[in-house]
């Protein structure tokens, strides 16, 4: 056996055969020894492996899960979601405690505040995949359910209906708004009870959320009705000249953003009707035949003076 000097004056061994110094030694990596391939001296042993343990935690054979450790921590439940699984010889009797409780508890036997945060983080993601939103959005509507649940504010209420309105709040937080009609198509709880919960949970919470815009929804909407980017900046345009000349007061941001997609869409070589935008953007076409109606007189101040008509203005749609 020889030994080298490093940078900092130490001697770092080299191990090797003394029989055979230049052959290569063999790694057993099961027995942990150092080998040497041509007389089979074990010239090491305990060796540690640095390699990957890649192992399967899944409960069927033919499933390929590889994985280091387990399942992923949650740092919202108590105790990260960690616990650890003892044996009971059923010989013995049950360790207690000085008050006749167990002194362990299995994984099994999980408290009800734990059932109810898990089943609430389970239907958080689950609406968030349903949505198209990022992992991001549904963590902190996780953290929020969390706070809430802590607070014991909104005791007598729907879990679903607290997960909900969180959604919809995180949303809003991160500034990906969604719809209340949004957030209903992927939940089980009513527009009504949602908006209730909403305002609840603010109140709660002292927390606030940012004003809606017209500008929060048009690329999605545009998108959504295939419509050229050209014709989205002109709506973007439209609804924000129509807020600020305030010729639709009292109006909805959704459906000031539906009519001016109707008006810039009209004005294109792509048209859409009221219907096709109602849909996608969940808003009655009698709304936007108001807004519409409201902004029409001024059309010729809120398109963009580079838009490219297809249709004149004076041949758009009166109602």
């Amino acid at each position: 056996m020889a030994s080298t000097s490093t940078g900092r004056g130490r001697a770092a061994p080299i191990i090797h055969c003394p029989q055979h110094p230049d052959a290569a030694l063999v790694e057993d990596y099961h027995a942990g020894d150092m080998i040497c391939p041509e007389c089979g001296l074990v010239v090491g042993d305990r060796v540690v492996d640095v390699g990957t343990e890649w192992r399967t935690f899944s409960n069927e054979k033919n499933t390929k899960d590889p994985s280091r450790v387990g399942s992923a921590e949650n740092p919202l439940l108590d105790g990260s979601d960690l616990s650890t699984m003892i044996a009971m010889d059923p010989k013995q009797e049950m360790m207690t405690d000085e008050f006749g409780k167990p002194m362990y508890r299995n994984r099994r036997t999980i408290n009800s505040s734990d059932r109810a945060l898990i089943n609430a983080f389970r239907e958080i993601n689950q609406m968030a995949d349903r949505l198209n939103l990022p992992k991001m959005i549904a963590d902190r509507a996780n953290t929020l359910f969390k706070q809430v649940h802590e607070g014991k504010t909104l005791k007598g209420r729907s879990n679903d209906a607290i997960a909900s309105a969180c959604m919809y709040i995180a949303c809003r937080q991160e500034g990906v708004p969604r719809t209340f009609k949004e957030i209903c198509a992927v939940s089980k709880i009513s527009k009504k009870d949602i908006g209730r919960v909403f305002k609840l949970i603010l109140k709660a919470l002292e927390t606030n959320v940012s004003l809606i815009t017209t500008g929060d929804f048009m690329s999605r909407f545009c998108s959504n009705l295939g419509l050229p980017l050209s014709v989205q900046k002109a709506a973007t345009v439209i609804a924000r000249k129509a807020v600020d000349m305030d010729l639709v007061p009292g109006r909805s941001p959704l459906s000031v953003a539906a009519a001016a997609i109707y008006m810039a869409s009209q004005g294109s070589a792509t048209k859409k009707s009221e219907q096709e935008i109602g849909e996608i953007a969940g808003v009655a076409e009698v709304t936007i035949r108001q807004s519409y109606k409201l902004m029409y007189p001024k059309a010729h101040l809120l398109f963009p003076e580079d838009f490219k008509f297809a249709t004149s203005i004076a041949n758009l749609p009166t109602s």
